[in-house]
């Protein structure tokens, strides 16, 4: 602490650099000032060179400089500079009095070379900038896309006329008016498909009205909905558990003349086609008005398990494999599998699916992967390694396995699960998982008709709950600490390096081939603790020793809950790793909750689920067949009518999934022109993150197809040397690598438009390179100053 005594060596070093130059500190800079020419006196000094206080200075007005450029530049529209461009250029300012010309000079060469670096040509770099730019949820306007392009111009010399310049402008400005054409056209055609929608919901009538439209009695009425000759259009739950029946007039009138058969006791028509109307005759051409029960029928979610007909002609037997982590399930039935003619091995992750594949590769069986975004074909190769979502349902096989079951509550995933589990055309199918899954697979297995054996394991290794909190500074080699933010990690992860350790970090936006190499870098003790979230939770062999929780709750996208047990066993199962460590201990952070809370969770059993009817979504043929049904082509008309009709809300087998994304992504898609039902459908399946505008760009994409245009792969944008990189770029780049992924998943299906799928495997590589090489520095290169 300076002191302000008048004769303290700083105050006379500032009294006697104000009188030479002139320059007084403002009174709220005056402290700082004081502070940094203590620091800059030799002992017994008593003043400072001129150069040497107008240094200090600059260093104190610094923070005040970036403010001022960082407005002005947001308030020009220049919002593609960033906060770190500004501080280098406030750094090469040497005149204290600098004013926001100076500034602004400072600031261009930075700014220049920065776009420079984002491409070699400059409508590489104009891209690169304006993808960036949509990552972060700032879309650029027109006059900012404009003063853009300007800026990369002048920051590869450029003159006014270059073809460049007007090449690009007509192409911003085509792709703008196509942007608005879209999100037009798509708002009427929702709102014509709701409009025509809702009217048809409000011509319904009460059940009351059915025996005046159809001249019969209330008693023949209720008899002939019972027998499935009336329709039922609509079904709507009311206060106290009753639910009101709605009926369509039309569809009841044009019924009138079927009444005297039904009267005669002529019995409907048994096997007709899910689409059809009472007695087996077609249902009346309705149009957009055709019935929910109709719908339902149509695309018989209420009756799922019969959807998978090459499954159902098989003599399936299902064998459970449960048991906590570290407990071997996916050994015996690896064998089982290695062991068959044929075989199919579905994981939850591509980065599981390449482990089952090397697992099998292991035991002499060459096998082939299918992912989302890649194909690995094995000539004469009888089995395959696939994600679940993958799972080919018309190629029987005689041994399928299926891990991680307990995906099955998940409400985004755990209907690929209910699909896998119900329709893998595999004789004999061993489905792992934790101990919570049991009850759903037992009715999963009811649903088919299968036959179930269970096999419950218990841990190789001990596992306990340790007694006493842990401090950060006593995390060592073998730790992994468990965050449930990107944030925290890194924090995290700056934390520990601030104490000299070595670190290597998982999170779930990192690639596969990431996780994979910084999971080598722990097991090998190149990195001495890991420090990551729940996505140790799956995959990744990890040589842990204690499992250290750095918070007891998390953020589940709704609320921030505890942890739950299965959580708690899950991530705190990896520690103990059979054969490394004798014992698995799981902790919790000083100051992030109790141990006793981890030590009870451990010991629970676990946790009922409250709803036990698996999770189901339609796929490409139930989304044709209600499209022909109700005679659209909208996926967003369709995905409506399956939301209302398919499943009641009491339905006591099955219940919808979230399609919130594929909703939104039909929606989006309505004012895109030419693309045919499947195709949209494909486009709403894409993994996309609308946190940066991920359906924005997919829309976009799309339009491109629907023109006949090729989709051109996303690059790596701007990467600076890996030692300066800080979280922003790491966050780009990591944003960039999901683009690719999308990108690489479309390409699969439409290699038409989509055809540069060896570039953008190289763009892939070079980004995961790329970012291992950032988390490999454990300390940011830090520019020494004196002062």
């Amino acid at each position: 602490m300076v002191s302000d005594h008048p004769a303290s060596p700083a105050r006379e070093a500032l009294a006697t650099a104000v009188a030479r130059t002139g320059l007084s500190p403002e009174q709220r800079e005056e402290t700082e000032v004081l502070r940094r020419l203590a620091r800059a006196l030799e002992p017994g000094q008593r003043s400072v060179e001129d150069e040497t206080y107008r240094h200090v200075l600059c260093l104190v007005r610094r923070k005040k400089w970036v403010s001022r450029l960082l407005d002005k530049t947001r308030r020009s529209g220049r919002i593609w500079i960033t906060r770190e461009e500004i501080e280098d250029a406030c750094a090469t300012v040497e005149d204290p009095q600098a004013d926001d010309q100076a500034l602004e000079r400072a600031l261009a060469p930075v700014a220049q070379a920065r776009l420079r670096s984002y491409g070699a040509t400059p409508r590489a770099a104009f891209d690169s900038v304006q993808a960036d730019l949509v990552d972060t949820g700032r879309v650029p306007s027109p006059a900012q896309t404009d003063l853009l392009l300007m800026a990369v111009a002048v920051a590869f010399g450029l003159s006014a006329d270059d073809p460049f310049l007007t090449i690009t402008r007509q192409e911003e400005s085509r792709r703008q008016d196509a942007v608005s054409k879209i999100e037009t056209a798509g708002r009427r055609l929702r709102e014509q498909e709701e409009g025509q929608l809702r009217a048809w919901e409000e011509s319904l009538v009460p059940f009351s009205e059915v025996p005046r439209l159809l001249h019969c009695s209330g008693r023949e009425a209720l008899r002939w909905i019972a027998e499935n000759r009336l329709p039922v259009a609509r079904k709507v739950s009311e206060p106290g558990g009753r639910e009101r029946w709605e009926f369509d007039p039309q569809t009841l009138v044009a019924l009138r003349g079927k009444l005297n058969e039904w009267r005669r006791g002529g019995r409907p028509e048994e096997g007709g086609h899910p689409g059809r109307g009472g007695a087996g005759q077609p249902a009346p051409d309705m149009g957009r008005k055709v019935a929910n029960a109709v719908i339902a029928r149509v695309a018989a979610l209420d009756r799922y398990a019969a959807h998978f007909r090459t499954a159902r002609a098989l003599q399936r037997r299902i064998t459970l494999v449960t048991g906590p982590t570290n407990s071997g399930k996916s050994y015996t039935a690896l064998n089982a599998l290695a062991q068959a003619e044929s075989g199919l091995a579905l994981a939850p992750l591509r980065l599981l699916a390449h482990e089952f594949r090397e697992a099998l590769a292991s035991r002499g069986v060459e096998a082939s992967l299918s992912t989302g975004e890649e194909r690995l074909i094995v000539p004469g190769s009888r089995h395959l390694a696939a994600t679940v979502e993958m799972c080919p349902y018309y190629s029987p096989v005689d041994v399928a396995v299926i891990d991680e079951a307990q995906m099955l509550f998940d409400t985004d995933r755990g209907a690929a699960w209910t699909a896998a589990i119900m329709g893998v055309p595999a004789r004999h199918l061993y489905v792992l998982g934790a101990p919570d899954c049991i009850p759903m697979v037992r009715r999963i297995a009811e649903l088919c008709g299968d036959p179930l054996d269970e096999i419950s394991l218990e841990r190789k290794s001990p596992l306990r709950a340790a007694s006493q909190p842990v401090r950060l500074a006593d995390l060592g080699p073998g730790d992994a600490l468990i965050a449930f933010s990107r944030r925290e990690v890194l924090d995290l992860r700056a934390a520990l390096m601030q104490h000299g350790k070595r670190v290597a970090v998982v999170y779930g936006a990192l690639s596969p081939e990431v996780r994979r190499a910084e999971a080598q870098r722990f097991n090998s003790g190149q990195a001495d603790i890991l420090v990551a979230t729940d996505a140790i939770g799956m995959g990744l062999n990890l040589s842990i020793k204690r499992v250290v929780f750095a918070s007891l709750k998390k953020y589940d996208g709704r609320q921030t809950r505890d942890l739950t047990v299965q959580e708690v066993k899950q991530i705190g199962g990896r520690a103990g790793r059979f054969g490394k460590h004798e014992t698995g201990v799981v902790a919790v952070l000083a100051g992030a909750g109790s141990p006793h809370f981890v030590r009870r969770q451990l010991e629970a059993d676990p946790e009922q689920p409250d709803d036990l009817r698996p999770f189901v979504q339609p796929d490409v043929d139930i989304v044709k067949a209600v499209a022909t049904e109700i005679g659209s082509q909208s996926l967003y008309g369709v995905l409506s009518r399956i939301h209302r009709a398919v499943l009641r809300k009491d339905d006591p087998n099955y219940r919808l999934s979230d399609m919130e994304q594929a909703f939104a992504i039909a929606s989006a898609l309505e004012g895109v022109d030419a693309l045919d039902l499947p195709t949209r459908w494909a486009y709403a399946m894409c993994p996309v993150d609308d946190r940066d505008n991920g359906i924005r760009r997919l829309v976009g994409w799309a339009a491109d197809h629907a023109a006949g245009r090729r989709v051109l792969p996303p690059g790596t944008g701007r990467l600076p040397p890996a030692e300066r990189a800080g979280r922003e770029e790491l966050e780009r780049a990591e944003k960039r690598h999901k683009r690719l992924v999308a990108w690489r998943w479309l390409a699969l299906r439409f290699p038409e438009f989509y055809p540069d799928r060896e570039e953008a495997e190289d763009t892939t590589r070079r980004l995961n390179d790329w970012i291992e090489s950032v988390l490999r520095q454990q300390s940011r290169a830090r520019q020494t100053q004196k002062f």
